[in-house]
């Protein structure tokens, strides 16, 4: 244990405790939201991959009329969000034509969609996920001029199984926060709280799929880039596990070794039903294979552990974790008991440093992109440049973000500790690896909280960075994490938790969002929706 993190989180919690109340009486007093999205009308855009394929395939549905459909959908509420960075509407319009045209020629219109899974159904695409032709500045003003020369590796195995990408989403500079804020593209707002933060770093994705302005969308994670998203927008997204789904044509990206098991693209939607079929076209025959997502599966077989937040004195030093967020998991482990499944508290693998080892898995990715320099370098000049440059971020005076310059500052300063701590937490990440396997074996998921709280309010994202460590953990140790949205709270904010397995154990982590999603409604939409007869 690092005492000055520790002091920091000891600092950010009693600071939460004060300033949270303080702000809800205050500076956002409740109110009646006078500022809705507007309802969803057409029935399409509540239908998932799976009904909709069986339309386009029966020849009930043009992929002409879907793609119109979401795009009227996406100009409709992106003035509201500002999650849209750059769109190729016309060019999806005439691949939709194509896709129609190949459809109508079919004489095997089963073989086809074998064949193309995905033909003829819209998605979006996280600006980071390479997209080529398009905006690849990923919400940096250095880099805005920049352009995606091909289809990042999981792009173009979406697009060659006959998906059609409508755009390229908002992501924060370099991905490097929680709060999709950025000078370049401005604030991407949360469809369920205009005043509150979609999260990040895959807030566009998150932001269009809670608003049911994508079918789903291509997001990747790091240390919560899916999952956070997913708890504040109300949405279904899967981390999965390290090195599965390849991140070739991602930015920002590095040569470490590890950096594929930390950093993971993967799918984001709606309708957790989809998701299997999502990460396996993701994912390649190959990989996918090994998952053995098509394999026949009991959700008897499942043995249910769950945790409501860190334990012991990591516990107390972290923000307390939302009631309402502890009641989803209680409600989920009593539906899963009536089930019959086996339901028990979890005595966790030890997780007592688990903020160390979140960060110094980070910290230690030193060929990963840094905001200042293309080629960064050692040494603590670097360390005061970085703090010269959060100064005049503060004063209004920078290119950069302050949320990515405190990122960039803890990887330079290594994650505030020395060397020889560095390598005493790496091995501790090693073994807690091997605990987890253990513990979670072939048949055991574990249900946990995915952050402390639902999404917070624009510019009080300092609150929520300091408990990366809920998500982040999973990175390093490189676990299939699946974010399930139970509900919405009674601010009308969604909550929900993850659910965690064994490494690629991914379908444990599906199969039981499919269920939850049956039994307590999966996404819930931000306003009502007035569907036409």
């Amino acid at each position: 244990m690092e005492l000055f993190l520790r002091l920091i989180l000891i600092a950010v919690k009693a600071i939460a405790l004060i300033v949270g109340p303080l702000l809800d009486r205050f500076w956002y007093p409740p109110k009646e939201r006078k500022t809705l999205l507007p309802a969803i009308r057409n029935r399409l855009l509540t239908l998932s991959v799976q009904e909709l394929r069986k339309r386009l395939r029966g020849r009930q549905l043009t992929s002409v009329e879907l793609v119109k459909v979401y795009i009227e959908r996406i100009e409709a509420v992106n003035p509201h969000l500002n999650a849209l960075v750059e769109s190729r509407f016309p060019a999806a319009l005439d691949e939709a034509a194509a896709a129609d045209d190949l459809i109508a020629r079919s004489t095997d219109v089963e073989k086809l969609f074998r064949d193309l899974p995905l033909l003829g159904l819209p998605l979006t695409v996280k600006e980071s996920c390479a997209l080529g032709g398009m905006t690849f500045a990923v919400g940096s003003l250095a880099r805005r001029n920049v352009k995606a020369q091909d289809d990042g590796v999981a792009v173009k195995r979406i697009r060659s199984a006959g998906a059609i990408p409508l755009l390229v989403s908002a992501t924060p500079e370099y991905c490097f926060s929680v709060e999709t804020d950025t000078m370049l593209n401005g604030r991407c707002i949360n469809p369920y709280d205009f005043e509150r933060t979609p999260g990040g770093s895959s807030g566009g994705e998150g932001s269009l799929n809670g608003a049911g302005a994508s079918l789903f969308g291509i997001g990747s994670d790091i240390g919560g880039s899916i999952r956070i998203p997913s708890l504040y927008c109300g949405i279904f997204g899967h981390k999965p596990s390290g090195g599965v789904v390849s991140v070739g044509g991602h930015f920002p990206n590095s040569s470490a070794e590890d950096f594929e098991q930390y950093l993971v693209e993967g799918p984001i939607t709606r309708f957790a039903v989809d998701l299997p079929d999502l990460l396996e076209v993701m994912a390649g025959s190959e990989k996918a294979a090994a998952l053995r997502l098509r394999e026949p599966f009991q959700l008897s077989q499942l043995k249910i552990h769950y945790a409501l937040g860190f334990e012991g004195i990591n516990g107390l030093m972290h923000q307390s974790v939302d009631g309402e967020i502890q009641n989803a998991i209680r409600k989920a482990v009593t539906h899963l008991k009536t089930l019959g499944l086996d339901v028990q508290r979890a005595k966790l693998p030890n997780l007592g440093n688990s903020m160390e080892m979140a960060l110094v898995g980070i910290a230690n990715l030193h060929q990963m992109d840094y905001l200042l320099e293309a080629e960064p370098t050692e040494g603590s000049g670097k360390v005061r440049e970085t703090l010269g440059e959060m100064l005049r971020s503060i004063r209004g005076q920078s290119s950069y973000t302050i949320n990515a310059l405190i990122f960039e500052l803890l990887r330079r300063c290594q994650a505030l500790m020395g060397r020889p701590q560095m390598e005493q937490y790496l091995a501790e990440s090693k073994a807690l690896i091997g605990e987890f396997s253990n513990f979670l074996g072939e048949n055991g998921v574990l249900l946990f909280p995915t952050m402390s709280s639902p999404a917070g309010r624009h510019k009080w994202t300092v609150f929520p960075l300091w408990g990366i460590d809920y998500t982040l953990i999973f990175n390093v140790l490189g676990l299939p994490v699946t974010h399930v949205p139970i509900g919405l709270n009674k601010q009308g904010l969604p909550i929900g938790f993850s659910v965690i397995a064994a490494p690629n154990q991914d379908r444990l982590c599906l199969h039981l969002a499919m269920e939850l999603e049956r039994a307590f409604g999966g996404w819930q939409p931000p306003t009502p929706h007035e569907l036409d007869a």
